[in-house]
């Protein structure tokens, strides 16, 4: 009868705790980029500026603040590129070696059921793994939006200029959604280490992460300056 209610090393609450991360992951990001009216997230806030940037774009002479800013976000994109490689290796390097990760489990007094901490690790892996796809594309994506802001004539009274300039906005706006989407998969492996002490850990980490996102879209300082004058 035990074995109804389990699914190889994890229990019902683990089950639950699981379902529980994966439905706040995915309700976090619908949130923040369909915001509910009358409270726009910073996401959707920041949006507005991208397209007046790229308007400002139309007419600033030289470009060269322009074309520095796109070169400091791939920048910044190609940095978490390489962090959450250097975390994915780490994750799987600890999946193969169970030894390593028994010991380190006894150190910390964890569970030591050595399938179900490789099954933990390979959580936080996942995300993090999700998060390297976003930031690749991210990084792709702004290196075509840097492509797209050169071909806007440099004569504002092109026809094609503002135009142009509106198409560079919105791969910008895109390129940005991947980031973000990136960022919270970091955030949510974060809060999955919690599993490692058990379903209650794996709980509270989600709850948390998943609030302080919240807090960081509709209810910071930041937000509160985007919003004066608009």
């Amino acid at each position: 009868m035990q074995t109804a209610y389990h699914l190889g090393p994890f229990g019902p609450s683990d089950l639950l705790a699981l379902a529980l991360t994966l439905a706040l992951w995915l309700a976090i990001g619908y949130l923040v980029e369909n915001p509910p009216k009358g409270r726009v997230s910073v996401s959707k806030l920041m949006e507005r500026y991208r397209h007046d940037w790229m308007a400002e774009f139309v007419t600033r002479q030289p470009r060269i603040f322009d074309a520095t800013m796109i070169d400091n976000l791939r920048q910044s994109v190609a940095f978490f590129v390489s962090a959450a490689m250097i975390a994915i290796g780490g994750g799987i390097a600890m999946i193969g070696n169970p030894a390593m990760l028994l010991a380190i489990a006894r150190d910390l007094t964890l569970p030591t059921e050595t399938a179900g901490l490789q099954l933990r690790v390979a959580l936080v892996v996942a995300f993090l793994a999700n998060a390297l796809l976003k930031f690749i594309w991210a990084h792709r994506l702004f290196g075509y939006c840097a492509i797209l802001m050169a071909a806007v004539p440099n004569d504002p009274a092109h026809p094609e200029a503002r135009h142009r300039a509106a198409q560079a906005a919105d791969i910008n706006i895109t390129a940005a959604k991947s980031f973000n989407r990136g960022l919270r998969s970091i955030y949510f492996a974060l809060g999955s280490l919690g599993w490692m002490v058990g379903p209650l850990g794996l709980t509270l980490g989600a709850v948390v992460i998943s609030l302080t996102l919240i807090r960081r879209d509709f209810a910071s300082t930041s937000r509160q300056v985007m919003l004066r004058r608009m």
